[in-house]
């Protein structure tokens, strides 16, 4: 009686080409073909998805909007412009052309409320500006898009513009509005100089922070 060798699995359709049999390969069939296209769709999908999430990242930092519990002034006479670090804001922080965020220096009930700090030839501005929101070619609006809340990020010129919906507000003709959906101009912060030459407010932004208001 005939018994099967130990290394013989019964399979007669093993290939005796050279005298060897072949195992059938990974991606011999059309079966495993398919199986390999859709690793391949699977992994392409996962690396749409990382792009997305890491440019979202981003997109949400220059979205956020400022929302503040605090409902008494921002900004009164005599609070200083303070930068990022705390320091304060002095007349030779910025050469003309140059802007830069600027906050409140902390007051009870504030951690902080984004400003945007200009400087031009005092020639540059157009008369929509109020004598007292100009001092040595500084001036200073809110950074909260009057549309939809979003700061304002980006330079063009002497434009700033919003990232979410591109409203664009001309930083030397009182933040007028030149383009995209807002309504009405960034509210303005009356500024001066002290006599240590520091920036300080002189009273509160002449209009309503953010979305709404007249």
């Amino acid at each position: 009686m005939d018994y099967p060798k130990p290394d013989d699995d019964g399979d007669s359709e093993s290939c005796s080409c050279s005298g060897q049999a072949v195992s059938p390969s990974l991606y011999g069939d059309a079966r495993a073909e398919i199986r390999r296209r859709d690793f391949a769709k699977f992994l392409a999908t996962v690396g749409g998805l990382t792009a997305v999430a890491s440019l979202s990242a981003p997109l949400a930092s220059t979205t956020q909007v400022f929302e503040r519990s605090y409902e008494g002034p921002i900004y009164s006479d005599g609070v200083a412009l303070i930068d990022e670090n705390g320091d304060r804001v002095t007349e030779t922080t910025l050469a003309e052309g140059e802007h830069m965020t600027v906050f409140p220096e902390p007051r009870p009930g504030i951690e902080d409320a984004p400003t945007l700090l200009v400087r031009f030839a005092e020639s540059d501005y157009s008369d929509a500006i109020d004598e007292g929101f100009v001092v040595s070619g500084y001036a200073a609006f809110s950074k909260i898009c009057t549309h939809a809340g979003c700061l304002v990020a980006e330079r063009e010129g002497n434009e700033i513009v919003c990232p979410c919906h591109f409203g664009k507000f001309d930083m030397t003709d009182g933040a007028a509005v030149t383009g995209g959906p807002p309504g009405r101009p960034l509210p303005q912060l009356p500024i001066t100089l002290t006599s240590a030459g520091e920036l300080v407010a002189t009273g509160d932004f002449d209009g309503a922070i953010g979305p709404g208001g007249e």
